[in-house]
């Protein structure tokens, strides 16, 4: 979900070691479901000492049944201490390597491999910690009991987390789906354990856009709450708050107002204040969105208050509606308020006070740099994209929002005529989406749309032709044929083969183009006007030696570049600027 907005979705980020494993995380099994005694799993003060003296003996030292448990327990304090995390990953390796040999696969070993990884994800190793993980799954097995049942969960939530880390949310959600298939073999299908975890796997969804997805899981999360819950209680709004930002994103904005509005009733029953103000902004956006612009200014300023009298007038909460009070203000044609209410958040972030963090800071500049972009204002728009990146490198987990903020800056390059710029941009942006395993996502495919766009610019026009074709493939699936993004790519590739002389697949790809769109618009409306007059052309020079006027691709470039401006507007809201 890119960088996420915490004071409009009530969501935290958890750690590996936050997790839960049906209550409980990397926790020590009980004596129950691990042999051993009192001894084994606390050691006396007399053994203690013995075992502090073999750490420096030999390896023969990892055979002694009371060195593992002492070793891991020596990593949990390293952790919990903030000391060398280095130190803490040696202590932890050690361990695994005793339960190794001691008691061969199983509880111990598995439980101990999840410490390891967690420390590395603290390092940022997270390609080892996700290897960790996988090991630790394979040594367990559901059918010797609850004890591995509860452990595999664990593992399996710890790899999603990592997963989500490194920017696999594919990835992240299976590892999620396969921990919930064992948690509700476990506890059955109403336990409240399993209603977090479809909460989590709905917050995955989002972060993914897939909001059909985010909602069945939510609406699960909702029916189990309900049951288990006191009405109006603070669980059942934030599950509301999780509903109301999928039907938003979904543009079901009415039934997204009513979860609001029926968590803030919750909120307000149960005194808390701050939590209200976050919902009036998101309620704010909401009427936003209707067009109900007097009403979004009200629930802004009353959060805006509540904000600056709890948090202080120089909160990132303050800049956040300022931000909103901004957008509202060049919506309804109030451009100086607007240009006022975004100096005021960039004031805010320019001095960030203690507990801002990167994520938030760089979220509020794409923002307010969408907003200076629709005012006219590029050179300030890319000054603010180009500080956000900044901000966000080196960050675990941020290489999609990244590749998004790297694509609008190629979009805005490429409206103000630096086309290699667009096109460095561009490629960045496909570079860190493949690495990422987003080749097939419909983002990806808008991507790739827009570098062939910019190639077309550099007269790169074979290159062009290979974005268009991936492009095109992705949208099919993802959106479908007759989909007008998908349709939009049809044309921009048979503009580029009638540039590179295949003027038989260009004709092909126009008549497929003009059938589909005289379906989906009728035969008055202007595009296909457009497509048939193209094809005409096409059709008149077949057969004869080929112009190298390059028509076409004249019109590609000219009829696009209005397109690529609202296409980055839309398209990019989702990673953090808003449309």
């Amino acid at each position: 979900m890119g960088i996420e907005d915490s004071t409009k979705t009530g969501l935290t980020v958890k750690t590996p070691l936050q997790m839960q494993s049906f209550g409980i995380f990397l926790r020590e099994p009980p004596q129950n479901e691990v042999t051993g005694d009192d001894n084994h799993r606390n050691p006396s003060p007399a053994m203690k000492k013995t075992i502090k003296k073999t750490l420096i003996m030999d390896e023969t030292s990892l055979e002694n049944p009371d060195l593992g448990p002492f070793l891991l327990k020596m990593a949990r304090d390293t952790i919990a201490s903030g000391e060398n995390p280095e130190k803490a990953l040696d202590y932890a390796i050690r361990a695994s390597k005793c339960f190794e040999r001691v008691s061969g696969p199983g509880l111990d070993l598995a439980t101990c491999l999840h410490v390891v990884a967690a420390i590395y994800c603290n390092l940022g190793n997270l390609d080892e910690a996700i290897e960790e993980l996988e090991r630790s799954i394979l040594l367990l097995d559901v059918e010797n009991g609850s004890g591995h049942a509860m452990v595999k969960f664990s593992g399996y939530m710890q790899l999603g987390d990592t997963y989500s880390m490194s920017g696999q949310l594919d990835r992240s959600i299976l590892c999620y789906e396969s921990g919930l298939k064992i948690q509700m073999d476990i506890l059955g299908k109403s336990d409240p354990r399993v209603a977090e975890t479809c909460r989590y796997l709905a917050e995955a969804h989002v972060q993914a856009m897939q909001f059909d997805d985010a909602e069945h899981f939510c609406k699960k999360t909702l029916e189990i709450h309900r049951e288990h819950c006191s009405p109006a209680s603070l669980t059942e709004a934030a599950d509301r708050r999780l509903m109301a930002l999928i039907c938003e994103a979904k543009g079901d904005y009415e039934p997204a107002l009513e979860h609001l509005v029926l968590a803030s009733m919750s909120m307000i029953a149960n005194g808390q204040d701050t939590e209200i103000a976050a919902i009036d902004v998101s309620i704010g956006d909401i009427y936003t969105s209707l067009c109900r612009f007097d009403e979004a200014v009200f629930a802004y300023q009353k959060a805006l208050t509540v904000f600056k009298s709890t948090k202080g007038e120089n909160h990132s909460s303050v800049a956040l509606v300022y931000i909103r009070l901004a957008d509202l203000y060049y919506k309804t044609g109030k451009l100086r308020e607007s240009i006022s209410y975004c100096e005021n958040a960039l004031r805010i972030y320019s001095k960030p006070v203690s507990g801002i963090t990167a994520g938030e800071i760089a979220s509020g500049l794409t923002e307010i740099s969408a907003i200076y972009e629709a005012l006219n204002e590029p050179d300030e728009a890319l000054k603010l994209l180009q500080k956000a990146v900044k901000l966000l490198e080196g960050i675990p987990g941020q290489y999609r929002t990244v590749a998004g903020i790297e694509a609008q800056m190629g979009v805005m390059f490429y409206m103000v005529g630096r086309h290699v710029d667009a096109w460095k941009s561009f490629d960045n942006a496909v570079t860190k989406l493949r690495g990422g395993g987003e080749r097939k996502s419909a983002f990806f495919g808008f991507v790739l749309n827009q570098m062939g766009l910019a190639c077309v610019q550099l007269y790169k026009i074979e290159e062009a032709a290979t974005h268009f074709e991936e492009a095109r493939e992705i949208l099919e699936r993802e959106c479908g044929t007759y989909h007008l993004d998908t349709l939009g790519v049809y044309s921009n590739l048979a503009a580029t083969y009638d540039a590179l002389g295949r003027v038989e697949d260009a004709i092909q790809i126009l008549e497929y183009i003009l059938k589909m769109r005289e379906e989906k618009l009728g035969t008055a409306n202007p595009d296909v006007d457009d497509e048939k007059k193209r094809l005409f052309e096409l059709l008149k020079e077949a057969g004869r030696v080929r112009s190298r006027r390059g028509k076409s691709l004249e019109k590609l470039i000219d009829s696009n570049t209005l397109k690529m401006k609202k296409e980055g507007r839309r398209r990019w809201g989702a990673f953090g600027l808003r449309t």
